[in-house]
């Protein structure tokens, strides 16, 4: 079963490593992704988040565009194996190939330090996707959670600011898709109303199964449906099952059958979160994908469903907006 995940941190940590002093390369390390692990998990395309904590770098712009180096070069150094996404032929192209697909995002539109005209620039580089914010307010937007003496509570406060509705405006212009993931509850609104075309949730899962903030809510789950968006399944054992400190197979299979009661099968993928999420996996790395594929067909899925699941409801997205 061919698999595209939406997001993962793989590079975050090959950048880490080389401020260290240390070397990690994308085609065979000990992460939960390199493309040994794609190969074998039998992987279409995988998300490459360029993730930028505001809080552990002094400048994101240029931690940003450091790491973008790092991707290019680890990408052109195994282009035998793996070609860039910059429109939807190339993924024609790299399967007609034999090549695995990769994909340039963003996690934290705080990186672009408030320049709209830099969306371009990136665009240019070949950055296809972007989170409006992390766990931090930025710019552009506030994050989805508040947190208080009593515990954490979504954000529905504050949404979008000025400057993000316009940056929406230029991403959707340029064909970046808007990840709604880690952004407040009035920012998913502040998205929806003002997206003319389909935006996704790269790494969330169902608030109503796990109340996580980072989670959606069932009307938000049927608002991005009904644009013709997707949801990434996340594996992290938090968005999954609070009293579970292991990520599960069965819970991702739950929050799957939850989301497609809600929403329908066509808004449900995957985006694992691999090498940003630090708890015990049954699904441990890339490689081991065809146990959920496995497991979904055992709960009574259809392979029509599992394939929408596991690819084709993201190149559904990735046709209209690349």
């Amino acid at each position: 079963m061919k698999v595209i995940d939406m997001h993962c941190d793989t590079f975050f940590e090959i950048y880490l490593a080389k401020k260290r002093g240390e070397k990690i390369v994308i085609n065979s390390n000990h992460l939960t992704i390199d493309l040994n692990k794609m190969k074998a998990g039998d992987y279409l395309l995988q998300n490459f988040a360029m993730f930028i904590p505001l809080d552990r770098v002094e400048n994101p712009l240029q931690a940003l565009l450091e790491m973008i180096e790092i991707y290019d070069r680890e990408i052109e150094e195994n282009s035998e194996y793996i070609g860039k996404v910059f429109t939807y032929a190339n993924i024609e192209e790299n399967i007609n190939a034999g090549k695995l697909s990769t994909m340039l995002t963003i996690e934290e539109g705080g990186a672009c330090m408030g320049d709209l005209a830099l969306l371009e620039k990136l665009h240019e580089k070949g950055v296809r996707m972007m989170t409006l914010t992390w766990n931090f307010e930025n710019e552009l937007a506030y994050p989805n959670t508040v947190a208080s003496l009593s515990g954490y509570s979504p954000n529905s406060k504050y949404g979008l600011k000025e400057l993000g509705f316009r940056f929406v405006e230029e991403m959707e212009r340029l064909g970046i898709i808007v990840d709604v993931s880690h952004l407040s509850d009035d920012g998913f609104w502040d998205v929806c109303s003002v997206c003319k075309r389909p935006f996704v949730a790269s790494h969330s899962n169902a608030r109503s199964l796990c109340a996580h903030t980072r989670n959606l809510s069932d009307d938000m789950i049927r608002a991005l449906s009904d644009r013709g968006g997707v949801i990434g399944m996340n594996f992290c054992n938090l968005f999954l099952d609070e009293n579970n400190p292991i990520s599960t197979i069965e819970s991702i299979v739950r929050h799957i059958k939850y989301i497609k009661n809600v929403g329908g099968i066509d808004c449900v993928a995957l985006g694992t979160d691999y090498d940003g999420i630090d708890c015990e996996l049954e699904i441990y790395d890339a490689s081991q994908m065809p146990k959920l594929a496995h497991e979904m067909s055992r709960q009574g899925f259809a392979h029509s469903e599992i394939e929408k699941v596991f690819y084709r409801n993201v190149l559904r997205v990735y046709k209209e907006m690349l």
